[in-house]
């Protein structure tokens, strides 16, 4: 009998379900209606609690974002014994596509970044729900789109996040230059298949993010109070740049907040402007500090 365990994600509208063994292989799926979910029958039966918003599908688990109407802790046992009934009377998770050597056409435009260097290459379609930096080719261990991409002499740093994959260059190319092989590249090697990033890098990040859940459940509260703005209203808007920002420490009896700038924000010519006259006064405003002080720790 399969048992489903649950376990919480730092979104706290996102649940996930996990198996004790691997339910897809080297594949990643999301679903944001009933129409989208034909592979999944489970997928289907879940979009009929009118509270499922998304349902994401990779390695060992099944991820489910609500809508607002209910909290998890009022429907969380009941959905995971929905999922351990369908399983256990020998419902079908996914639909294994027999004839997958046909390509699934995508679309990857560039996006110009705040940092002259960098620039953002959109994807029509989810790449990875956890924000991963690259600085060289040794580090592409769990990304062979990312290892290949640094056999191009010009790619300084990878980061891929989302949707995206935001390349950092060296200066002995101009971006008119290099930018449609890159997209190219980019198109052909996700069209034909290849992995962007590894499952199993995938369930390290799991491991990861009970580690941050349980570590920012022993900070000081200014420290969780600067994380919860962070989260909320500083990384959409860098993600959106192609970068990423993520606290590091906060000093109490210097004042001094520590964060760190992944992506294109990281060595850009205006990062220092978006820390003071952006972030710094964020902070002071919502925690009614005027003495803080925010600096860029090394990624």
């Amino acid at each position: 009998m399969t048992k489903v365990s649950i376990k919480e994600t730092q979104n706290p509208t996102i649940l996930k379900f996990e198996f004790p063994d691997f339910i897809t292989q080297n594949e990643n799926y999301e679903f944001k209606n009933i129409d989208e979910a034909g592979a999944s029958p489970l997928a289907q039966q879940l979009f009929y609690l009118p509270f499922v918003k998304t349902v994401y599908i990779s390695g060992n688990f099944i991820a489910i974002e609500r809508f607002s109407i209910v909290e998890w802790e009022d429907v969380k046992e009941a959905v995971a014994e929905q999922i351990e009934k369908f399983v256990n009377d020998g419902g079908i998770i996914i639909q294994q596509d027999e004839n997958k050597a046909k390509k699934q056409p995508i679309t990857v435009y560039g996006e110009t970044t705040p940092n002259p260097s960098a620039l953002k290459f959109v994807v029509s379609r989810m790449l990875t729900r956890t924000a991963v930096e690259f600085k060289n080719i040794d580090q592409t261990a769990s990304s062979p789109l990312a290892k290949e991409l640094f056999k191009f002499p010009y790619v300084k740093e990878i980061f891929i996040d989302e949707n995206y994959i935001s390349v950092t260059k060296y200066d002995i190319n101009n971006w008119d230059e290099i930018t449609l092989e890159l997209r190219s590249f980019i198109k052909q090697f996700i069209e034909n298949g290849g992995t962007v990033l590894e499952e199993n890098f995938v369930q390290e990040t799991l491991v990861e993010e009970t580690k941050k859940t349980e570590d920012f459940d022993n900070l000081d509260i200014t420290s969780q109070k600067i994380i919860n703005i962070l989260e909320e209203y500083v990384k959409p808007a860098v993600a959106a740049d192609g970068g990423n920002i993520a606290f590091d420490s906060f000093d109490e009896e210097n004042k001094v907040v520590k964060v760190i700038l992944q992506g294109a924000c990281s060595g850009c010519p205006s990062s220092t402007f978006t820390l003071k006259s952006g972030i710094e006064s964020l902070l002071k405003t919502m925690l009614n500090d005027d003495t803080l002080i925010v600096e860029a720790a090394n990624a």
